[in-house]
C-alpha cells in the first residue's frame, strides 16, 4: 500500500473513531488530510469509497446513519464498542514480538498526524471523545535524526555511509554499513550491522552519528544473518563506562536554567567569557540523550567537562544553527 494512501485510512480511522457524531463525506472531506488533493468532486467519492473498502476488508466497522432526525444525507462513524479488541492472552514469546512491534512503530510522523486530526476535528465542531485511546499511540519515542533513514534502510535492504563520533580518542570517522537492525537497550538507540571498513559486526550508537545517513548500492543487497540476537550482541559489547553514570561539569548563568539547577550541586560562583554564573555538578546516567536537553538551555549552559559531551552540545547548537539557516 502507498505511504500516502496508508496515512489517509489511519486519519481517516482516528477521524470516525474519535467522534460520536455521524459525518458526511464531504465533512470528512473537509477535515481528513489527504482528501483535499482529490481535483474534482468525482475524484474524491471514488477515493472515498475505495478506502472505504479498503477498511471494511480490514475487519474496521463502519457504522452509517445520521446524527439527527432531520439530517437528509448518510454519515459514517466507528462505534469503539465494535472497533476495540476485547482480552488477550499471550504467551512470553510472543508478547516479546508484539513489544518489538510496538518500539518500531514509534513515530513522529504518525504522531504528529494523529494530533493534527484531532485539532482538526474540533475546530470543524465535531464532539470529539476525549476519552479515546489513539491506537497507534507510540510507546517508544525517539528524536534521534539518524532514525527515519537507518530503519528505511533496513527494510530495504541498503548498505548505508556515515560519519561516526567515536568517545575515546575523540574523532569523526566514515563507516559504511551493512545494516541488520535498529534497537533500542536502556534508554538509547542503536545500528547493528556488518561494518565493511572492520569487516565484523558491529552496533553504532545512534546519537553519535554526525550529519546525515546516506544510503548507498540498490534495495535488496543486504540481507540480515538467521538466529542473530541484535539486543545480545549490544549489551555484549557496550564498555563498562556507558553502563555507569557520568559526573559532567557546567557552567550556568547566574539565574538561569532552573532546571538544571534542581538537578545539580553548585560547587562555587564562576565568570565564563565575562559572564557571571556558578559552577555545576550534575550526574548524568544518559549523557548522550542529555546533549539534547542541555543544548535546549543555549547560551545559558555550558558544558566543561567531559569534552565529548561538550563538543556533542556543541554539534547540536551548531545543527540547530543551519536548520534556521543561519551561519555560525
Amino acid at each position: 500500500m502507498a505511504i500516502a494512501r496508508a496515512e489517509r485510512l489511519v486519519n481517516l480511522v482516528l477521524c470516525l473513531l474519535s467522534t460520536r457524531q455521524y459525518l458526511t463525506a464531504e465533512r470528512i472531506r473537509a477535515i481528513v488530510p489527504g482528501y483535499a488533493d482529490a481535483p474534482t468532486d468525482e475524484a474524491f467519492f471514488r477515493m472515498f469509497e475505495r478506502d472505504k473498502t479498503e477498511l471494511r476488508d480490514l475487519g474496521v466497522p463502519l457504522e452509517t446513519g445520521r446524527s439527527a432526525g432531520f439530517d437528509a444525507i448518510d454519515g459514517y462513524r466507528i462505534a469503539r464498542r465494535d472497533y476495540e479488541l476485547g482480552d488477550i492472552d499471550l504467551e512470553p514469546d510472543e508478547a516479546a514480538a508484539v513489544a518489538l512491534a510496538a518500539r518500531l512503530w514509534d513515530s513522529p510522523q504518525f504522531t504528529g498526524a494523529a494530533h493534527g486530526a484531532l485539532i482538526k476535528l474540533r475546530a470543524a465542531g465535531v464532539d470529539v471523545d476525549q476519552d479515546v485511546h489513539v491506537p497507534v499511540e507510540p510507546k517508544v519515542r525517539t528524536t534521534e535524526p539518524a532514525f527515519p533513514p537507518l530503519l528505511a534502510a533496513v527494510r530495504e535492504g541498503r548498505v548505508v555511509e556515515f560519519d561516526y563520533r567515536r568517545p575515546a580518542p575523540v574523532e569523526v570517522r566514515t563507516r559504511t554499513v551493512e545494516p541488520w537492525g535498529v534497537v533500542a537497550w536502556r534508554g538509547r538507540w542503536y545500528l547493528v550491522g556488518h561494518d565493511r571498513d572492520r569487516d565484523a559486526p558491529r552496533c553504532f550508537r545512534l546519537s553519535r552519528i554526525v550529519g546525515d545517513v546516506r544510503a548507498l548500492g540498490k534495495p535488496g543487497e543486504v540481507r540480515s544473518p538467521e538466529q542473530f540476537d541484535l539486543l545480545s550482541f549490544v549489551v555484549r559489547n557496550q564498555p563498562a563506562g556507558d553502563q555507569a553514570p557520568a559526573t559532567a561539569r557546567l557552567w550556568v548563568a547566574k539565574g538561569r536554567a532552573q532546571g538544571v539547577r534542581r538537578r545539580a550541586r553548585v560547587l562555587g560562583e564562576r565568570t565564563f567569557d565575562g559572564e557571571p554564573g556558578d559552577l555545576l555538578e550534575i550526574e548524568l546516567r544518559f549523557p548522550d540523550s542529555a546533549a539534547t536537553w542541555i543544548a535546549g538551555f543555549g547560551p545559558d549552559v555550558v558544558v566543561l567537562e567531559p569534552e565529548v559531551l561538550a563538543k556533542t552540545v556543541r554539534e547540536k547548537l551548531l545543527g540547530a544553527l543551519r536548520s534556521a539557516g543561519v551561519r555560525a
